[in-house]
């Protein structure tokens, strides 16, 4: 579609940012399920996410009616921040009401949705690096869960595996949710998404909406 950026507000836009890692290696791991929803998104509004620029990957559309930039930053995981701080200085975004984060969560089971307005990076080193070049914590973010890590596991290891089928499923179905959580916070605000998708999986969720 056409775009026009310099026709828009500096308040009638969103970027939504999902976290992971570059590289064919790395897809359908653990910690690229903020791509997977990127990449779901993106097909379900026909934004096209190609074009290079600001150490990510991005695509510009309409998402619930209103104007949104997504993006998948190609630094690698533990440098997110320095694509979102370019992205966000670039296009004159405020931090606490136009950005959305997409990230993994291993506190949560498979499938499992938890939204946030802020709060500490949880150990999760992209959301680390993401505070720690804007300067705080105060942004939305939709974390997906990707199972706690056996006991026993590397971390590295584990966040950079992949799926059983069964977690799979469960994981593809809460991508989904993720969407339309997303199409919430941008329709209606965070809380109401909070409200409606804080612990949701698909089979508990199927009369979600978004």
């Amino acid at each position: 579609m056409a775009w026009i950026f310099g026709a828009w507000t500096d308040k009638d836009f969103y970027i939504i940012v999902g976290l992971g890692n570059p590289g064919r290696e790395y897809a359908g791991t653990r910690h690229n399920v903020g791509f997977d929803m990127i990449d779901r998104l993106a097909a379900q509004e026909n934004i096209g996410v190609l074009e290079k620029k600001h150490k990510a990957v991005i695509g510009k559309g309409v998402v619930s009616g209103q104007k949104c930039i997504l993006a998948k930053p190609q630094t690698f995981m533990n440098l997110s921040g320095e694509s979102i701080r370019e992205l966000l200085g670039y296009y004159k975004a405020d931090v606490s009401s136009q950005l959305i984060v997409i990230s993994d969560d291993i506190s949560l089971e498979p499938g499992q949705l938890r939204i946030r307005k802020k709060g500490s990076a949880g150990g999760h080193n992209g959301l680390k690096n993401i505070i720690a070049n804007l300067g705080h914590d105060g942004f939305i973010r939709v974390k997906l869960g990707v199972g706690e890590k056996p006991r026993g596991w590397d971390l590295v290891d584990y966040v950079l595996g992949r799926f059983s089928p069964k977690d799979r499923q469960a994981v593809d179905e809460a991508i989904d949710l993720a969407a339309d959580a997303v199409r919430m916070i941008i329709a209606e605000d965070s809380d109401a998404a909070m409200n409606r998708y804080n612990g949701a999986k698909r089979r508990d969720a199927e009369d979600v909406k978004p």
